[in-house]
């Protein structure tokens, strides 16, 4: 589907000219990640032993692989937009849980703009203006290499480690620092209280 905001991919070392991302990308025939978890919450409410919803913006990752700091940065702003669909939902029904994670980390991260030119990343990068007019490099450094690809390599999946949030009965049990497979037991409802 359509990435809710575009920008130029990431460049070696320097990175893009700074630029501001084009926001309202994805055409109004395509329903958004907000709309899609409203339609399915109204389809499975009312289930009689209740239901289990998975919702995933794995285009976060797609745009992340590809180093395009303005589609990544777009379809996060989508999936939080998602989980407040979800939040809402759960004020009308108070024994929903929602757990918020990710299945890993990926190799962007926000680094310092070197003004002077002398330090710049090793890998890729891309300049964003944020909304109050500042300067933001985002950098991926997981591959790359010389000669310069005419698009970044395919950034590659790190171990950092990654935070999962809840809200819910049953969210106690998320607190900390967790296996997969303790969020596993959570879902299944075995530590839910």
């Amino acid at each position: 589907m359509t990435t809710e905001w575009t920008g130029p991919q990431a460049t070696l070392g320097a990175g893009t000219p700074a630029q501001r991302c084009e926001e309202g990308h994805r055409p109004a025939s395509e329903p958004s990640l907000p709309d899609m978890t409203r339609k399915a919450l109204g389809l499975l409410d009312g289930a009689k032993d209740g239901f289990v919803l998975q919702v995933e913006g794995a285009s976060i990752d797609k745009q992340d692989h590809a180093a395009n700091a303005c589609a990544q940065i777009g379809e996060t702003v989508a999936f939080d937009d998602t989980v407040a669909v979800a939040l809402e939902y759960q004020k009308r029904h108070p024994d929903t849980l929602i757990v918020v994670t990710a299945d890993h980390a990926h190799t962007s991260q926000i680094v310092a703009e070197d003004t002077e030119g002398a330090d710049d990343p090793t890998g890729y990068s891309n300049n964003v203006i944020t909304k109050d007019g500042q300067t933001m490099r985002v950098t991926y450094g997981t591959a790359g290499g010389n000669p310069a690809a005419v698009a970044p390599p395919s950034q590659q999946h790190t171990g950092s480690v990654v935070p999962a949030f809840a809200s819910g009965p049953g969210a106690t049990a998320v607190l900390g620092t967790n296996d997969h497979t303790g969020l596993f037991e959570v879902l299944q409802g075995a530590r839910a209280r």
